[in-house]
């Protein structure tokens, strides 16, 4: 059985991420989608398979044309798990900044004190 996808495994994917770049745009067939790459047509619904799966993309049944539209409020995820690692290295690149500039003036005053 295979494991069920989640948004990160979604966007790791260069044209997966292109893809959703191209459909964010407007709704969009899977043929005209498959024109905008250099990959085959079973790669493209391959693709779209997992960002389907993945709730990033809906399917829209428009007459026999099967329109993808973007549906972004899962890439929320991604920002949520990005955004605490930014505070944290945020956070030390500051503490670090600060230590070499204690540093610095710690040096400069010892140098200063010799002379």
């Amino acid at each position: 059985m295979e494991a069920r996808r989640d948004v990160f495994q979604a966007i790791a994917d260069p044209t997966r991420r292109a893809i959703i770049d191209l459909i964010s745009q407007h709704p969009i067939n899977a043929n005209t989608i498959a024109e905008q790459f250099d990959v085959s047509r079973q790669a493209i619904s391959l693709h779209l398979k997992i960002l389907t799966e993945c709730d990033l993309l809906n399917v829209q049944q428009s007459g026999r044309e099967r329109l993808y539209n973007a549906k972004l409020e899962k890439l929320n995820e991604v920002y949520e798990w990005v955004e605490q690692y930014r505070k944290l290295w945020t956070g030390r690149l500051n503490a670090l900044k600060e230590f070499v500039e204690q540093e610095e003036f710690q040096s400069k005053n010892i140098s200063k004190s010799k002379k």
